[in-house]
């Protein structure tokens, strides 16, 4: 029992020393940075990556930051067939003063601590991890672009690497990083209405199962439904859940809806965490935060079903729909094909008002912009005290 606790001890001082320990093993072929103007999403990748090789054996090993380059796994590793693994998505931006800032990255640290522990991944400490993450943004800070409308997307992650064919928890595990510059998410632009297909006939999540934790499992199965709504003429699909056919999630993003209720009050609402069904998204959280800063309409998460959406559609109560995520920041939606039938969201009458008011305000926070400094924002940041890192003091 004492070696055991003694060895415990040794694993835990290695974790709280990955950040002190790391090592960094520059690139000579540096590669060309791409025109801002011209980035596709997650095609661009930067000069270097970080690895940190973990063994129930041995703990964490020295985590090394070395040039891009790709991994040697064996054939038989967990991950490739039994999806032991994980990831997260966070950006670092390029500010109006020439910092480098990660916006809210504890939030991303401790979602992926949680999936690590739903996936039979091993520990670790999230603000040593951090910390190397930094310097490897700080390493290529080259690569954030100097523009507004692009940044530096960071790609953490966690796969078991198990030697077997066994189903169990590995005795192996890797967590890598790799970051690159994007621009939009969608081919449509930044800011241009998406069509949505909701048939029920597809699920995403259930209750019990892993739908709250940002697992690859969760995304590949949703390819075939995305190329089935372009096939039907839609950009994304509105994911459903259940018999009331519950509105959760839309393509890869949480889902906004901001109406007048029977009453006539203004209401933001969007599905609640509670039933695991719904990924707790960092943007996600930063928009509730927002609003309720705000104070100026009502704030609810809760269930709601597509008999209730159709309802305030017919009636004239849906003012706008949109999704929110990293990738995408803020995503207006433009209709709904549901059953065959297409209902359009009153954009052309109401605007993108709120969605564009949470964009502006959500992006003057992540780059820092002159109009960045109003009451509701200081409000949010004294209450949000890691809302922003800054990595370098302006280059």
């Amino acid at each position: 029992y004492k070696n055991c606790m003694n060895l415990r001890k040794k694993y835990e001082e290695i974790d709280r020393n990955l950040a002190a320990d790391l090592s960094v093993e520059r690139s000579k072929r540096p590669q060309p940075k791409p025109d801002p103007s011209s980035l596709v999403f997650g095609k661009h990748f930067s000069d270097h990556m970080l690895v940190i090789n973990w063994s129930e054996a041995e703990g964490w090993d020295r985590p090394q930051i070395k040039p891009f380059q790709n991994l040697s796994l064996h054939p038989a590793s967990s991950a490739l067939h039994y999806s032991i693994e994980l990831f997260e998505g966070m950006k670092a931006f390029r500010g109006a003063d020439n910092h480098i800032r990660l916006f809210r990255p504890m939030l991303n640290m401790e979602r992926m601590h949680r999936s690590a522990t739903r996936s039979s991944l091993p520990s670790f400490d999230k603000s040593e991890l951090l910390q190397c993450i930094k310097k490897l943004v700080e390493l290529d800070q080259d690569w954030v672009p100097f523009s507004q409308s692009a940044s530096l997307y960071i790609r953490p992650t966690f796969i078991g690497t198990e030697p077997s064919l066994g189903v169990s928890r590995p005795s192996k595990a890797m967590i890598f990083v790799i970051v690159g510059p994007v621009g939009p998410y969608f081919a449509t632009g930044s800011f241009n209405p998406v069509s949505l297909l909701a048939d029920p006939a597809f699920v995403r999540a259930w209750k019990g199962g892993v739908g709250a934790y940002k697992m690859g499992g969760n995304y590949g199965p949703t390819i075939a439904v995305q190329s089935e709504a372009v096939k039907r003429g839609c950009q994304q699909v509105l994911w459903l859940y259940g018999p009331e056919e519950e509105i959760t999630e839309v393509g890869t993003m949480n889902l906004f809806i901001y109406w007048t209720k029977p009453n006539g009050e203004k209401e933001l609402l969007t599905p609640p965490l509670e039933d695991g069904l719904i990924l707790p998204g960092v943007t996600r959280q930063s928009l509730l935060d927002l609003a309720r800063s705000w104070g100026e309409f009502t704030v609810t998460e809760r269930t709601l079903g597509m008999k209730e959406m159709l309802s305030a559609l017919e009636s004239g109560r849906v003012l706008e729909v949109f999704g929110a995520g990293t990738a995408c920041v803020v995503c207006p939606v433009g209709s709904l094909l549901y059953k065959g039938q297409t209902f359009q969201i009153p954009i052309e009458k109401n605007g993108t008002k709120l969605a564009e008011r949470f964009y502006k305000e959500l992006t003057d926070i992540q780059v820092k912009t002159p109009t960045r400094v109003t009451l509701q924002h200081v409000r949010l940041r004294l209450e949000s005290h890691d809302l922003e890192s800054d990595l370098s003091g302006g280059t």
